[in-house]
């Protein structure tokens, strides 16, 4: 079977887009999804997503499964691809135009900007121990600044779950760490049940973060959009920064705001069609 998709990036963080509207599940299984995002033997992409039918009074559904067959409940840097593709499909592009957005991590409102742009409201953070999950700490209390050893060493994270987990700590200089060594011995320590996601952050201003990350499933990526957030989460309950940050990522930068008038975070960034093709 020949299979129609649309091939898009946010910030680098790449993605095979399907139409799946006419099913209920998804077209292709995680071993195919695997194939597919192959870089030397498919197309290559961190990830695959399947625009279906929303439920819930919510405009569309959307299904994500990481390059390894995972599936993890959200992709901030996903659904902005998603929110093009939708315009791919109806034909038109209207700015300021809003969609609800289904996925395993609850109902995500986004909007589309001008230039490209997209402003997903990414819900608020949870923050206790269970929520993330993880073994550290008491299991109803905050993880700030408690040390977790990796790599033979102790590091102060802050746990964050934006619908998935994420494992923050804070470091003098990003070009220092060794990403391909760290991130797996981060993403598989056994404090965290689920695996995690890891973002090492570089405080440039209280307003400026550059950021690295390790993807639960995928690996090392250009972008994280739910890794920024949980980032400025953190940055702003240890004290590293504001409120309103851009994050430096390296595939390009994400602004996000955590509003102290509703707890949710907010994400502006871009998400760019690449190629269609045929599978």
């Amino acid at each position: 079977m020949a299979i129609e998709f649309t091939k898009y990036h946010g910030l680098g963080n790449d993605f095979i887009l399907i139409d799946n509207r006419l099913n209920n599940s998804p077209l292709v299984s995680p071993e195919q999804t695997i194939q597919m995002c192959d870089r030397h033997f498919g197309i290559g992409a961190d990830g695959v997503i399947f625009a279906l039918l929303g439920t819930d009074n919510t405009d569309y559904t959307m299904r994500i499964f990481n390059s390894d067959g995972s599936e993890p409940q959200m992709c901030g840097n996903g659904v902005r691809c998603l929110a093009r593709f939708i315009t791919q499909l109806e034909g038109k592009e209207i700015p300021g135009k809003t969609y609800s957005i289904h996925t395993l991590a609850g109902v995500i409102p986004l909007r589309l900007e001008d230039e490209g742009q997209v402003r997903v409201e990414m819900g608020t953070p949870n923050l206790s121990a269970n929520e993330i999950p993880t073994t550290l700490g008491n299991p109803n209390e905050t993880v700030i600044n408690q040390s977790l050893v990796v790599d033979g060493k102790p590091w102060l994270v802050t746990c964050v779950s934006m619908g998935n987990p994420h494992c923050v700590t804070f470091i003098e200089n990003t070009s220092a760490i060794d990403l391909v060594v760290l991130g797996p011995q981060f993403e598989h320590n056994k404090m965290f049940p689920e695996r995690v996601n890891t973002e090492f952050i570089e405080v440039v201003r209280p307003d400026y973060l550059k950021m690295l990350v390790w993807e639960r499933g995928v690996g090392a990526t250009l972008a994280c959009g739910t890794g920024a957030c949980a980032s400025v989460v953190a940055g702003v309950l240890t004290g590293n920064c504001n409120r309103n940050c851009t994050v430096e990522l390296p595939g390009g930068c994400l602004t996000i705001e955590w509003s102290e008038v509703d707890n949710k975070l907010y994400m502006t960034g871009p998400a760019q069609k690449v190629f269609t093709g045929k599978y």
